[in-house]
């Protein structure tokens, strides 16, 4: 009991031992001025760290809620993009988030892109239908290893977080939905154009069609030559450097490592 709690009984059982401030003292004194009670300690959850080199080696999946016609009404989006590429690969619009409908998508998705046992990592954040034992079995039997961001760490998962941010940035995205169907209708049309139209500042202003499905030599060595042939033409306008296009990044990282060491 604290001491405010022994000075009220000791008082009602009509004694009187010391005032409730020398009850502290002498706590204070033998060392007992501490926390009684268990203390919730928080799990230590690792930084991912993940890199991608080539397409279907790292996906990133998400989801996001789209407002319906009516206040409290939502529509869940579950969206997964491969990081390497961009490209969106799979994508569902729902009237609710489930562990049973997040492991369909991710189990078609899979099979659309023939992905091989052993050979992807797909990364999420921790909400319920991420963290669920059905996608977790799910997983062990594809052959994929999952990856989760750390709580209440939104750069964790940032690809899948900007994608959704380019989506409702959209001049044409609507306030609200007037049904489901309207909502599928604008996502068919947003992630056609985002895959195929889109030029993506992270891939060397690509689309991540282009990417990943592999035709990004045949566009950079055409945009090479239209440069080249400018700088014929005008020699004068490029008078630092030959004109190159960009170049196609080598590797994509969720969270590169942090480099530690002395600093002469």
């Amino acid at each position: 009991m604290a001491p405010p709690q022994v000075y009220t009984a000791l008082l009602d059982e009509g004694q009187y031992a010391a005032s409730v401030s020398t009850m502290y003292r002498v706590l204070r004194d033998r060392g007992e001025m501490h926390e009684r009670r268990n203390q919730l300690v928080h799990p230590v959850y690792m930084r991912p760290e993940l890199m991608a080199t080539k397409v279907n080696e790292l996906w990133s999946w998400d989801i996001t809620k789209l407002r319906g016609p009516l206040r409290g009404v939502y529509y869940c989006l579950y969206a997964i993009l491969d990081v390497f590429s961009r490209y969106i690969v799979g994508w569902t619009l729902q009237h609710g988030e489930s562990q049973e409908i997040a492991s369909e998508l991710i189990s078609q998705t899979c099979e659309k892109q023939q992905v091989e046992k052993g050979q992807l990592t797909i990364h999420a954040d921790r909400g319920s239908a991420m963290t669920s034992k059905t996608v977790a079995e799910l997983m062990m039997d594809l052959g994929v290893t999952k990856s989760h961001s750390r709580p209440h760490v939104s750069n964790d998962n940032p690809y899948s977080e900007a994608q959704f941010k380019t989506m409702k940035y959209r001049p044409e995205y609507p306030a609200r939905f007037g049904s489901i169907e309207e909502a599928r209708v604008f996502c068919v049309e947003f992630f056609t154009w985002y895959n195929t139209v889109h030029y993506h500042s992270g891939i060397a202003m690509l689309t991540p069609e282009c990417v990943h499905y592999g035709r990004t030599t045949d566009v950079l060595d055409g945009r090479a030559k239209v440069l080249a042939a400018a700088q014929c033409d005008h020699p004068e306008r490029f008078v630092r450097k030959k004109p190159v296009p960009a170049a196609l990044p080598s590797a994509v990282w969720i969270n590169p490592p942090q480099l530690c060491g002395n600093v002469n």
